[in-house]
């Protein structure tokens, strides 16, 4: 595979983002970066498939199409999670700490770093789009069920929070029940397997196997920066009852629950 491709597919994602830079300016909201997340996959997968040498084979219009199920469902849950809300904490932080230099600042640290990111992740894809067609073979098979796993924990998991934050009884308290019950984070799981699904499947192109890079790097925002490192500690300062809730139920991949107040079962 030429590196001219992967150049082409890195440009795209930076121009794309660019293009969202200047309307998160216009709107004063650098929250669209979230809800564009998703969604940028499905369109880098368009261009990787446009400019691609050669007919699509089976495997390119798999992914493209398992890339769009994953990211228009994230997009739509976010919006339908965040209307009225308002530009997110964390961007509104940024705006008060940076002042009149967050625009350059977002442009670098935000929609640049999640342009570079989003290439990064995508590998996998981009693999199985630009390799020549190849028969779909076990890491295919295996790669489809991880995905299809993973869609359910995420939609499932938001499905569940959402209707028990939607009960007024409910507010300040723990979601504990549902999948929620072995894992304190189903939707962030359920993001890594998607990702370690589209490793599989595109394991069985010419440079699959190469593209660890990808999920690595998911897995590593998922447990690490963005995802359970960072909503733990914010969870930990909102509700009191957190805390023995950690306690009793895993913090990633999912297990029977432990007694209350006893030792966690997995971190």
């Amino acid at each position: 595979m030429e590196a001219t491709l992967f150049a082409l597919t890195l440009a795209a994602a930076l121009a794309a983002m660019g293009a969202l830079w200047l309307l998160s300016l216009a709107l004063r909201d650098a929250s669209i970066v979230d809800v564009y997340w998703g969604p940028g996959f499905l369109l880098l997968s368009a261009f990787a498939l446009a400019v691609a040498p050669g007919p699509a084979g089976t495997r390119a219009l798999l992914v493209t199409l398992l890339a769009g199920l994953w990211g228009l469902r994230l997009c739509g849950y976010l919006l339908w999670r965040n209307r009225g809300a308002g530009e997110d904490y964390r961007y509104r932080a940024m705006r008060r700490r940076h002042g009149e230099r967050f625009p350059w600042v977002s442009l670098a640290t935000v929609f640049g770093l999640q342009g570079l990111l989003q290439w990064v992740v995508s590998l996998p894809l981009q693999v199985a789009i630009f390799a020549p067609p190849t028969p779909l073979g076990w890491s295919a098979a295996l790669g489809l069920a991880l995905y299809t796993v993973g869609l359910v924990f995420e939609g499932v998991g938001d499905l569940q929070l959402a209707r028990f934050k939607a009960d007024p009884a409910h507010a300040g308290r723990v979601m504990d029940s549902g999948l929620w019950r072995y894992t304190r984070h189903p939707n962030y799981f359920g993001d890594f397997l998607v990702w370690w699904g589209f490793y599989a499947i595109a394991w069985g192109a010419p440079g699959g196997p190469w593209t660890a890079l990808g999920p690595l790097v998911m897995s590593v925002l998922l447990l690490r920066v963005s995802g359970v490192a960072l909503l733990e500690r914010s969870l930990a300062r909102r509700k009191p009852d957190y805390e023995a809730y950690r306690q009793r139920t895993s913090a990633f991949f999912p297990w029977l629950p432990g007694r209350r107040g006893g030792r966690p079962r997995s971190a």
